[in-house]
C-alpha cells in the first residue's frame, strides 16, 4: 500500500519534490494545495492528484504532508498536519522565524509518541560524499576533529528576487544568502562537528536592491568541542559555483565539493575517497540532470523507512531548530557587532 502524499506549495520546490515522490514506489502524491489557482491546478494535473485551495481540506490521517510554501508559514502548516494525524515533512528552514520553530521542535517527543515521523528537509545528508565524510568523522577516522571550512558561492540575480513578492523579505524568507542558500551547509557542519557553542559574524547586502536580506555572510564558529569553523554564504558571486566543505582532524581531513568527494584521508574505515564512495561519487564524474531530484528522493526513502519502522527520521526538528537557530545567532551577531552565544538567541 503507497502512503498518500499532500504537497503544501506548488512552486518550484513544490515541483521537485512532486518528482520525487512519483518515483518512490512507496509514495502517491494524493493531493497539491496552494493559494493560487493556476499553479496548483497545473502542478495537481501534472502529478494526478486532487488541487485544494488550502490545507484543511486535503489532509488525511496517517498520510504525509510535505511543506514547500514561503518559509515564515513552514511551522504553522507543519503543526496544522501533525494536529490531524498526518506525518510531516517541512521544507528548510524549519521556519523562518525562532519562535514558531522552537514552538515546533519541542514538541517532537509528542508527535514521536503519536507514532508520527516530523522531518526537515535537509537533503544532503543522505549523499554518498556527506555519508561517508559522516562515517569517517563520526567514527574516529579523522582522530579528534579541530576544524572547518564551509563555503556556499553562489550567484542569484536581481530577477530571481523580483520573481515573488516574499522574496528577500523578512516575514516570509527569514533572512537571505545564509537562511535560504546556506542552511543545507549550516546543517551539514552542524551534523558533522557537533553543538554550536558561539558565533562571531558579519553579514551586508552588496549586489541586490530592494530586498530586506543580505546576500553575503561571513561567520566563524566555535563548538563544544573546541573545534573552530568558518562559513561563508552568498548570492553575490556571480557566476556561483559548488558549495564546498573541508573537515580537518588530528587523523585525517575530508573535503566535499558540489555535493561529491573530492578528498579524504581517514586512518580507520575507508583511507581514501575512492575506496569511500562509487567511482559515479567522486568530485569531476558526470551528474545525472536530474541529481537534485535524486537528492530529495534519497531522503523520502529515509522518511518511509522511519514511517515503516517506527523510528526517528534522519533529519528530526530538533536538527531543524539547531539550523535555524545558528543562522539567527549569525544575524544578531552582524548586527550587535560581538560574539553570541546560539544558546542566548530568542
Amino acid at each position: 500500500m503507497t502512503i498518500p502524499v499532500t504537497v503544501v506549495g506548488a512552486g518550484i520546490i513544490g515541483e521537485t519534490h512532486v518528482d520525487a515522490v512519483l518515483r518512490h514506489p512507496r509514495l502517491h502524491v494524493a493531493a497539491v494545495v496552494d493559494t493560487d489557482l493556476v499553479a496548483r491546478e497545473r502542478l495537481a494535473g501534472r502529478a494526478g492528484a486532487e488541487a485544494f485551495a488550502d490545507l484543511a481540506g486535503a489532509l488525511t490521517p496517517g498520510g504525509l504532508v510535505t511543506v514547500c510554501t514561503p518559509s515564515g508559514l513552514h511551522a504553522d502548516l507543519a503543526e496544522q498536519a501533525l494536529a490531524a494525524g498526518a506525518h510531516v515533512l517541512v521544507e528548510k528552514p524549519l521556519d523562518a522565524a525562532l519562535g514558531p520553530a522552537r514552538r515546533l521542535a519541542d514538541r517532537a517527543d509528542e508527535f514521536a509518541a503519536r507514532g508520527l515521523v516530523a522531518s526537515v528537509v535537509s537533503q544532503h545528508r543522505f549523499d554518498p560524499a556527506s555519508v561517508a565524510v559522516a562515517a569517517a568523522a563520526h567514527g574516529g577516522g579523522l582522530g579528534r576533529l579541530t576544524s572547518a571550512v564551509a563555503t556556499v558561492p553562489w550567484w542569484r540575480a536581481q530577477a530571481y528576487y523580483d520573481s515573488a513578492t516574499w522574496r528577500g523579505t523578512q516575514a516570509l524568507d527569514g533572512g537571505g544568502a545564509l537562511m535560504n542558500q546556506g542552511v543545507h551547509t549550516v546543517d551539514l557542519l552542524l551534523w558533522l562537528l557537533g553543538e554550536p557553542v558561539e558565533v562571531f559574524a558579519y553579514t551586508a547586502r552588496l549586489a541586490h536592491d530592494d530586498i530586506e536580506v543580505e546576500d553575503v555572510a561571513v561567520a566563524t564558529l566555535r563548538f563544544a568541542s573546541g573545534a573552530l569553523a568558518t562559513l561563508h554564504a552568498t548570492t553575490a558571486g556571480n557566476p556561483g559555483i559548488g558549495v564546498r566543505l573541508q573537515l580537518h582532524g588530528t587523523a585525517g581531513s575530508a573535503v566535499i565539493h558540489d555535493d561529491q568527494l573530492e578528498y579524504l584521508h581517514a586512518d580507520a574505515g575507508p583511507a581514501k575517497a575512492s575506496d569511500a564512495v562509487p567511482v559515479s561519487e567522486l568530485r569531476g564524474a558526470p551528474k545525472p540532470p536530474d541529481s537534485f531530484v535524486l537528492g530529495h528522493l534519497r531522503q523520502y526513502d529515509d522518511l518511509v523507512a522511519a514511517i515503516d519502522g517506527g523510528r526517528p527520521p534522519g533529519v528530526g526538528l530538533r536538527d531543524g531548530l539547531l539550523a535555524v537557530a545558528v543562522v539567527h545567532a549569525v544575524y544578531e551577531s552582524a548586527t550587535l557587532g560581538r560574539p553570541v552565544k546560539v544558546a542566548e538567541v530568542s
